[in-house]
């Protein structure tokens, strides 16, 4: 093996910017004369080991822009724990034809029966397919909107928010908002509206949104906006979490 034409043809890689390829580099060579591949097998293999590493690099960078305070995966849902209708929606929400369609997820009933798994790990499953995804909680969402006003940067926000093929928003109605909070989520949240997808998790049913909003007008048509060909799921149930607990404990 020559060693100076191996290291050229690093320096080449390195320029062209195909990841995964140089460390591996005198490995394949190796390989390719222990097999006698042709000129064409070996420079197919080499893009295809680049490729592989630019979509897992991309896979892990998704995630990691994402944001997601912890990493809860589909896999480690109990399905059985869920209330009925989460259990009977994943299946159909697992499919992300809802992201493709455009349209939001929104799930409401009590703390502790998985709505955050779910969301958190149909985000994780959205990187995994190649889409862009954001994490947040309304609260959150709503100081970053505020900050963003107050530094003149909203339309940039803007542009940035539409960009998401995902927006997860979680803890609706944990905290009530003012009525600049609340016009703000509105118009923005309103900007996805049948064209990207959201996913909202709330411990508060429909009627108890203007308890948050304190705007029954404002209310109305968060509710009709967002729930325009959104898949409605009513997570009231036993908490998954107390499920959990209690089988640990019976060993």
């Amino acid at each position: 093996m020559n060693k100076d034409l191996v290291l050229e043809i690093k320096n080449y890689l390195k320029e062209l910017k195909i990841p995964g390829v140089t460390s591996q580099l005198a490995n394949s060579i190796d390989d390719a004369y222990k097999s006698n591949l042709s000129y064409e097998m070996f420079l197919r293999n080499i893009l295809e080991l680049g490729l592989d590493q630019r979509k897992e690099n991309g896979r892990k960078s998704r995630i990691r822009n994402a944001k997601f305070p912890y990493m809860k995966y589909l896999e480690d849902l109990k399905v059985e724990y869920l209330p009925e209708e989460g259990r009977k929606k994943l299946k159909e929400l697992k499919t992300l034809k809802f992201i493709e369609e455009g349209r939001n997820v929104i799930m409401s009933g009590p703390a502790g029966t998985g709505k955050s798994h779910i969301a958190s790990g149909l985000g994780i499953e959205a990187c995994n397919a190649g889409y862009k995804v954001m994490f947040t909680t309304i609260p959150l969402l709503i100081n970053e909107l505020k900050e963003a006003r107050s530094n003149n940067t909203l339309r940039s926000y803007e542009k940035r928010f539409e960009k998401y093929d995902l927006v997860i928003a979680d803890e609706l109605g944990y905290i009530s908002f003012d009525k600049e909070g609340s016009e703000l989520l509105f118009t923005y949240l309103s900007l996805r509206a049948e064209r990207k997808s959201t996913i909202i998790t709330s411990n508060l049913m429909f009627n108890k949104w203007d308890d948050i909003f304190k705007d029954p007008v404002l209310t109305a048509a968060m509710v009709d906006r967002l729930t325009h060909k959104a898949h409605i799921i009513n997570m009231n149930g036993s908490s998954y979490r107390t499920m959990e607990t209690l089988k640990m404990l019976k060993g």
